[in-house]
């Protein structure tokens, strides 16, 4: 039952605050729904129950990728490769033919080795990924330590430098010793002085008890 528009709405404030609240939330969740990012949840095909998407260990996956990679580039993989494919047509050639399994063109065999190029193909390419992200990763390492040596380089030149400058305002060895010097000197002439002018003054008195 729809209300009149006609009539004046008598609800209380509060239940009209409360329903414009969840009408703005639900907007809200149905905007956030967006269709280019994945749920982590989703509905069975059989009934209505929410099952999780099985989650995998990435990094003992990611381990089995590089290893099967690091295999596949050694002599060894192509020595083995190369002995399985001539036995393969060797057997199907030579052998009687109620004894051939893959007659010429040799379908089976052309299907195995397809089989493990596509399967080879995305864990080369995953075994790359883990190894650019591992270079990335020591990369920003190197330029993280080499800031910081940069950093205690410039820090050590400008405490070189003001040690530097402090030094140079140290009185030095040779600076002493001439000052010394120089006082040395200076007190030898005052006392020079003073032995002259008691001297003087001696005579002085002797002249005026002579006359006296």
């Amino acid at each position: 039952m729809t209300p009149d528009p006609r009539k004046p709405d008598r609800r209380p404030m509060d239940k009209r605050v409360a329903e414009k609240k969840a009408a703005d939330k639900k907007s809200e969740d149905r905007a956030r729904a967006r269709l280019d990012q994945p749920q982590d949840v989703r509905r069975s095909i059989v009934g209505r129950s929410l099952v999780r998407r099985p989650a995998a260990d990435q990094d003992r996956f990611g381990s089995f990728a590089e290893q099967f990679a690091r295999f596949m580039g050694t002599a060894r993989f192509l020595i083995y490769m190369t002995l399985f494919v001539v036995f393969w047509v060797g057997w199907n050639v030579i052998a009687p033919s109620g004894s051939r399994f893959d007659n010429y063109p040799f379908i089976f065999l052309t299907l195995m080795l397809s089989l493990q190029a596509s399967y080879a193909a995305p864990l080369i390419l995953l075994a790359q990924n883990r190894q650019e992200v591992r270079d990335r990763v020591m990369t920003e390492q190197d330029r993280q330590a080499n800031a910081r040596g940069h950093a205690d380089m410039e820090f050590l030149a400008r405490e070189v430098a003001s040690l530097r400058m402090a030094l140079g305002e140290v009185a030095t060895r040779d600076f002493l010793r001439s000052e010394l010097r120089g006082l040395l000197a200076e007190l030898g002439q005052r006392e020079d002085d003073h032995d002259t002018d008691a001297d003087a003054e001696k005579a002085s008195t002797g002249d005026e008890d002579h006359r006296s």
